[in-house]
C-alpha cells in the first residue's frame, strides 16, 4: 500500500462524516453530497500519487467535491437554482479552509436532520450511522438483522425524502428536542458499540469510531447541558472507554472482573461520574442513565472494594422496566449469576425465545457461563461452541475457547 493511499484512507476515516455534513448543509441532498465526495476520493487516488499528497488533504477533498456539486447543479435543469448558492458557499468556505480550526463541524446538525419526523422511525438510526459515521449498508444491516439489499434500499429512500421534502438543515428548536434527541442518542450509542465490539481492533476504523461517538455525545451535552439522557450517554461511554487499555492485555481479552484497575483511565471515570451525578439531579431517569449507573457500580466494586452485586441486579431490573431488550435481559441474567443466583439467571435466559437470539453472541456466552455454574457441563460446552462461532474478533474467540477447554478439563 502506498503512502498516498494510506493518507487517503486515514483522511476518509477521520473526516468523511465532517465533510459530508458540510456538503449536505449546502445542498440539502445527502445522496448528491455522497456521490461528490466519493468522486473526490477517487480523484485523490488518481492525482496524489502523481502530484503528491496536499498539505491539507481534507481541504483538497472538500474543494474537489464542492466543484463537482457545482458542475452537477449547472448540468441539471432541476438544480439550476442551486448553482449560484453553491458557488457562493464555495467562495465563503475558501477563507475557512485556510484555517481548518474555522471549518465548521456540521455533523450534529446532520444527525438531527436524519431524526426529522418526516423520516420513518426505523430507518433514522441506520441513516445516521451511514451518513455521519460512514458505516456501510452491509455492516448496518448485520447490526439490525436485515438483508443488506433491503437496508440499502431503505437508506436510499430516506435520503430521497430529505431532498424532496426540503427538510431544513438546522439544529431544531428546543421544543422539538423530545421528538429527535432520543434517535440521535441511539445512533451515537450504536456507533460506539459497533467500534467496541471488535475487542482486538480487527477493524481499523473501530478506535476512531468510538472516539467519534464520544465526541458527538459530548457535543450533544454542550448543546443541551440539562438533557439527562444525553448526560447519561456520556457517562456510559466514558466508563467503557476508561477501561479500554485493560480490556486487551498482550493480545488477550480480559473480562471486567479480572481487569487491573490500575490500567483504567481515572480522569475519564471522574468525568463520567460527574456527568451521571448531573443527570440524576435532573430527576428524569432514562435508559442511558441506568446503564451508566451499572457501569459505575462495576467500577466502584473494584476501585473501592465494595460489594455492589445486589445493586447491579436491582439496576438491571430497573433497566428492563424502562427499556426492555434482549441485551438488558442477558445483562440481568449475568448479574444474577454474579450475585450467586445462577438458577434465576438461567430461568431468565430460558424465557427468551431462541429465535430472537440465534445470532446474538452475548446470549450464548452468558448462557454457557451460567450452565457451567449450575453443573450442566455438556450444555455449557455446546453454548460455548455457539458463542465462539458468532465471535467477530480473535481475542474474544480465544477467551471463550479457553473457558471451554478449562470446563472440559475439569469434567
Amino acid at each position: 500500500m502506498t503512502d498516498v493511499r494510506i493518507v487517503a484512507e486515514e483522511t476518509a476515516r477521520a473526516s468523511y462524516g465532517r465533510l459530508l455534513a458540510w456538503l449536505t448543509a449546502r445542498t440539502r441532498d445527502v445522496a448528491a453530497a455522497e456521490d461528490a465526495l466519493a468522486d473526490a476520493f477517487r480523484a485523490a487516488l488518481e492525482h496524489w500519487p502523481r502530484d503528491g499528497a496536499p498539505a491539507s488533504p481534507e481541504a483538497w477533498l472538500l474543494t474537489t467535491a464542492r466543484r463537482k456539486l457545482i458542475d452537477q447543479a449547472r448540468r441539471s435543469k432541476t438544480r439550476v437554482d442551486a448553482s449560484p448558492a453553491l458557488a457562493m458557499a464555495a467562495e465563503e468556505a475558501e477563507a475557512a479552509l485556510e484555517d481548518e480550526k474555522e471549518f465548521p463541524d456540521e455533523r450534529l446538525k446532520l444527525l438531527f436532520v436524519c431524526a426529522h419526523p418526516a423520516i420513518d422511525p426505523p430507518i433514522r438510526t441506520p441513516l445516521m450511522l451511514q451518513t455521519v459515521l460512514a458505516l456501510d449498508a452491509e455492516r448496518i444491516a448485520s447490526a439490525f438483522l436485515i438483508a443488506p439489499t433491503t437496508m440499502a434500499q431503505r437508506l436510499v429512500r430516506a435520503k430521497r425524502k430529505i431532498r424532496d421534502a426540503g427538510i431544513p438543515f438546522e439544529t431544531p428548536a428546543i421544543e422539538e428536542y423530545p421528538t429527535r434527541l432520543g434517535d440521535v442518542l441511539n445512533a451515537i450509542y450504536a456507533a460506539f458499540t459497533a467500534g467496541w465490539d471488535f475487542a482486538d481492533g480487527a477493524d481499523a476504523r473501530c478506535p476512531g469510531l468510538t472516539r467519534e461517538a464520544i465526541y458527538l455525545a459530548r457535543l450533544t451535552t454542550a448543546m443541551a447541558p440539562d438533557e439527562a439522557e444525553a448526560l447519561g450517554l456520556v457517562a456510559l461511554l466514558l466508563h467503557a472507554e476508561a477501561r479500554r487499555n485493560a480490556r486487551i492485555v498482550d493480545g488477550k481479552y480480559v473480562a471486567l472482573t479480572d481487569q487491573n484497575p490500575a490500567l483504567w483511565d481515572k480522569d475519564l471515570i471522574r468525568e463520567a461520574e460527574h456527568a451521571l451525578a448531573h443527570a440524576w439531579s435532573l430527576k428524569s431517569v432514562g435508559r442511558f442513565q441506568v446503564e451508566a449507573a451499572i457501569q459505575s457500580a462495576h467500577a466502584a466494586s473494584r476501585l473501592s472494594d465494595h460489594d455492589t452485586r445486589d445493586d447491579i441486579v436491582l439496576l438491571y431490573a430497573q433497566l428492563n422496566e424502562l427499556a426492555p431488550s434482549i441485551g438488558s435481559m442477558v445483562g440481568h441474567a449475568a448479574a444474577l449469576a454474579a450475585a450467586d443466583r445462577a438458577e434465576e439467571g438461567l430461568h431468565l435466559l430460558d424465557s427468551i425465545e431462541e429465535a430472537r437470539v440465534v445470532r446474538y453472541q452475548a446470549y450464548w456466552a452468558v448462557r454457557a457461563h451460567i450452565l457451567s455454574l449450575v453443573g450442566s457441563e455438556d450444555a455449557a460446552c455446546d453454548a460455548y461452541q455457539r458463542a465462539i462461532g458468532l465471535c467477530e474478533d480473535d481475542a474474544s474467540r480465544e477467551f471463550l475457547y479457553a473457558k471451554m477447554r478449562a470446563l472440559e478439563a475439569q469434567h
